[in-house]
């Protein structure tokens, strides 16, 4: 990587532009880190159904060979996520590393092994109280309960007023956690019940020291990516380079805002990457 193509957007702050400049004259000390659902995979009603965008893996395979690592850092559990992802056994990605729940759980490509911690014991609780709070809220017709193995999350996209239903749940949901030591991690059109500590920026900033990497890019594209913002934010103010980019949503306006790049979803994330893999 060299030069600059006229294929790379332009970030629209120094920082940014200084993290791009960095990422492409140095790949080999780059790590790039970036969300699943809303970044590499598009959105979907039902968050089962959820899938990388049919580009994203050829793009990490072709740039992953000339960084210093690729990581998805996630919410979802991290065995889930490279099934969802299909990152598995792909020539290219053999160094691959999925950081699930929030850097929690971990899997590598290079054994095909996941590790993790024990459940947070106030889950088994929450799961048993929440059908009850639920009800009490109000019952709001098309509201999903997602179990996620080391947290709970309630969807309400597919409630016949998303936005109602997310509000009137806010409260109750936060009440049940709280009783349990677990707290509430708001999204688009979901409420993340899950235990403290359970961060993207410190499983960002620890895996950028354990690689010792001098530059790094995060894409994210909800408000549970703010976290890694912050650790970007945090990391440039020590001179390690980076650009933050947002795979654009009028759902999560913060993190827009916060942002050196805003590209066009999953798809604009996937020619980002594309363009970083091509650049030379």
């Amino acid at each position: 990587m060299g030069s600059l193509p006229d294929s790379l957007p332009t970030p629209r702050t120094a920082a940014g532009r200084d993290g791009l400049a960095a990422l492409t004259a140095r790949p080999q000390q780059a790590v790039i880190a970036l969300d699943f659902d809303g970044t590499l995979a598009p959105i979907v009603p039902d968050p089962d159904q959820a899938r990388a965008h049919p580009d994203a893996v050829p793009a990490l395979a072709a740039l992953a060979p000339r960084v210093r690592s690729v990581a998805v850092l996630t919410g979802r559990p991290a065995a889930l996520a490279v099934r969802y992802g299909g990152f598995a056994g792909v020539p290219g990605l053999d160094h691959l590393v999925v950081l699930g729940h929030y850097g929690t759980e971990r899997w590598d490509a290079a054994d095909g092994t996941v590790r993790a911690p024990a459940e947070h014991p106030g889950l088994p609780p929450v799961r048993a109280e929440l059908p009850g709070v639920l009800e009490r809220a109000g019952a709001w017709p098309g509201v999903r309960v997602e179990e996620k193995g080391r947290s709970v999350a309630v969807h309400t996209r597919r409630a016949d007023d998303p936005g109602a239903a997310f509000e009137a749940l806010r409260q109750p949901l936060a009440s049940l956690a709280a009783r349990h030591g677990l707290i509430v991690e708001p999204g688009k059109l979901v409420l993340e019940l899950r235990p403290p500590g359970m961060d993207k920026g410190a499983a960002l900033t620890s895996y950028v020291r354990e690689v010792g990497a001098g530059t790094v890019l995060y894409a994210g594209d909800d408000l549970g990516d703010l976290p890694a913002f912050a650790a970007v934010d945090k990391l440039r103010s020590q001179g390690v380079p980076g650009l933050l980019v947002c795979s654009g949503s009028t759902e999560a306006t913060e993190l827009a805002d916060r942002a050196d790049l805003v590209v066009d979803g999953p798809s604009g994330v996937v020619s980002l990457l594309a363009a970083l893999a091509a650049t030379h």
